[in-house]
């Protein structure tokens, strides 16, 4: 029997200050999981009870006092949890679950990378291609469906930012991050869901900075968000649609949510 389970991620740049627009979210679109990533609260503080009145019963939280954080919160059942250090210091930017159709469901927050995309001026940059480094050796030992999805803190493809030539030399969009990403792609012959869909080079945008007075109106986007499959999911994700509506609300989180949904 086939069931239809929608996913969606969204970095949401504090969980607890940002519960309201979750919450309409949630009421709104009724995705079966939601992963969220910078939740930036300890486990013990996550604000449970919302998602459990929800029907969000299922939690999967890796998280930390103010910085990062990863949440898996689902109304499907959630196994063999586990949460991989990629960042190599004890930061909390991995949760990955088992889905009961056996697929895995991987939950990830890569580092921005500060602001100079040279890792000897700058350690925070060296910290995200060695996060890719061992997404890569990871990728390579992947034995089962696999989805990854979140905050992948690059933007790919000329038609993932608003500017190509502009922000060439701006962390998320160097040719070394674009390179390194096509490299984790290629390690597990992954599949970009969003680009599945949304065809380059139409825009597909996730995240708007704060410092634009209006954001619609300027449109200075980049695509952080990702979602990607394993070869032996193509056949089951039906589609891909991103809620850009969502940076129009009350205190807004600078990124948007995405969806994916699946049959298995």
């Amino acid at each position: 029997m086939t069931q239809k389970v929608r996913i969606t991620s969204w970095n949401i740049n504090s969980v607890r200050a940002r519960i309201g627009i979750v919450e309409e979210f949630l009421k709104k679109e009724s995705p079966d999981i939601l992963c969220l990533q910078e939740t930036k609260v300890a486990d013990d503080l996550f604000p449970r009870a919302m998602f459990e009145q929800l029907g969000y019963v299922h939690m999967a939280i890796n998280g930390q006092k103010m910085h990062h954080g990863v949440a898996t919160l689902s109304k499907i059942a959630l196994t063999d949890i586990e949460k991989f250090d990629w960042q190599a210091n004890g930061e909390a930017r991995h949760i990955g679950v088992a889905l009961p159709n056996g697929a895995r469901l991987e939950n990830v927050y890569i580092p921005a990378g500060g602001d100079i995309a040279d890792r000897d001026e700058n350690p925070k940059f060296g910290q995200k291609l060695d996060f890719f480094g061992r997404m890569i050796q990871w990728s390579k030992t992947i034995d089962k469906p696999t989805i990854v999805t979140g905050d992948f803190n690059v933007a790919p493809l000329p038609s993932d930012v608003w500017n190509h030539k502009q922000l060439l030399k701006v962390v998320s969009h160097t040719p070394i991050e674009v390179d390194i990403m096509d490299a984790l792609k290629a390690a597990g012959n992954w599949t970009d869901v969003g680009r599945k869909f949304i065809k380059d080079p139409e825009r597909l945008f996730t995240w708007w900075s704060y410092r634009a007075k209006d954001w619609r109106a300027s449109d200075r986007g980049r695509r952080l968000d990702h979602m990607w499959i394993t070869p032996d999911l193509l056949s089951k994700v039906l589609s891909h649609e991103v809620s850009e509506y969502c940076r129009d609300w009350e205190k807004p989180s600078d990124h948007i949510p995405i969806t994916s949904e699946f049959a298995f």
